[in-house]
C-alpha cells in the first residue's frame, strides 16, 4: 500500500516538474510576421522539454538590439537578451549550437533562406579617395621627395638607399595616412615648409639641408600618383627553421 501511495504521489509530482520548464519570451511583431519563431521553438522544445510562451512586451527572455548576438536577417542583427537562468541559458546554448544554427540557416518557407546564424562582424574596407593629379605627384616627387626616395626607374640612381623607396612605402596598410601626414613624420619637420600650415623654422633651428617646400594640393597630387604605382613585393615571409 505504501509503495502505491509513492507511486502516486511521483505521478501527480511529474506535471508540476513539467511546468518548472517554461519560460516566457519577448519577441517584436517584425520577428514574429517571419515565421522564424514557429519553425524553432518547437524544434528546441521538442529536444529538451522546455516550453517557451512567445508574447508581447515584457518577458523572461526576449530577442532585440541589444544581448547575444544569434542571428542575422540580411544586415539585420538580432541579439538575445535574458538573465542568467538554467531553461533560458539552455535555450541560448542551443541556438549557438550546431543543431541550432542548422535549424535557423534551413528556415526557407519560400525556397529561400531568409535568416543565416553567421553573426560575425564582417570587415569594412575603406576604399582610399584619392582625388590629386597623378601626373603633377610625379612630377613633384620627382623635384621634392626623389633626393632623398627612389620615386621610380627615373631617380632610382640618385636617392639615398638608406631612404625607403616610393614602391616600398606603398605596400604599407597606412601608406595614404604617411603621404597625407609625412610633414608631421620625423625627420620630415626639420627641413619640410607646407603653404599655409606648418610654422616658419625658427631662427635659430633653421633647416639642416634645402628646405621641402610643398602646398596641400602638391600633397594631394603626390599621394594621388603613390595609389597609382604598384606596392613593392616583398616576397613570401621568412619561415623560421
Amino acid at each position: 500500500m505504501f509503495k502505491k501511495l509513492c507511486i502516486c504521489f511521483s505521478m501527480l509530482a511529474l506535471p508540476a516538474s513539467a511546468q518548472d520548464k517554461a519560460f516566457t519570451l519577448d519577441a517584436p511583431e517584425t520577428l514574429i510576421e517571419t515565421g522564424l519563431l514557429k519553425h524553432i521553438l518547437p524544434r528546441f522544445s521538442l529536444k529538451t522539454g522546455i516550453r517557451i510562451t512567445v508574447q508581447s512586451g515584457d518577458g523572461d527572455a526576449r530577442f532585440g538590439p541589444a544581448g547575444t548576438p544569434v542571428f542575422r536577417n540580411g544586415d539585420n542583427v538580432w541579439f538575445f537578451d535574458a538573465p542568467s537562468e538554467p531553461d533560458i541559458e539552455a535555450f541560448l546554448t542551443w541556438l549557438q549550437s550546431d543543431v541550432g544554427k542548422r535549424t535557423i540557416d534551413t528556415f526557407a518557407p519560400d525556397g529561400t533562406a531568409l535568416f543565416s546564424s553567421d553573426v560575425s562582424v564582417k570587415a569594412t574596407v575603406k576604399t582610399a579617395i584619392l582625388s590629386g593629379d597623378k601626373a603633377i605627384g610625379e612630377k613633384v616627387s620627382l623635384s621634392r621627395c626623389g633626393r632623398c626616395h627612389v620615386i621610380n626607374e627615373t631617380n632610382r640612381m640618385n636617392a639615398i638607399g638608406s631612404s625607403p623607396s616610393f614602391a616600398l612605402l606603398r605596400s604599407f596598410s597606412d601608406w595614404q595616412e604617411r603621404f597625407e601626414t609625412f610633414f608631421l613624420l620625423k625627420p620630415h619637420p626639420a627641413f619640410t615648409q607646407v603653404e599655409d600650415v606648418t610654422e616658419p623654422f625658427a631662427e635659430h633651428l633653421p633647416s639642416p639641408i634645402a628646405p621641402v617646400e610643398v602646398t596641400l594640393e602638391e600633397i594631394e597630387a603626390i599621394t594621388a600618383y603613390v595609389g597609382s604605382i604598384a606596392p613593392a613585393d616583398l616576397g613570401a615571409p621568412i619561415k623560421s627553421q
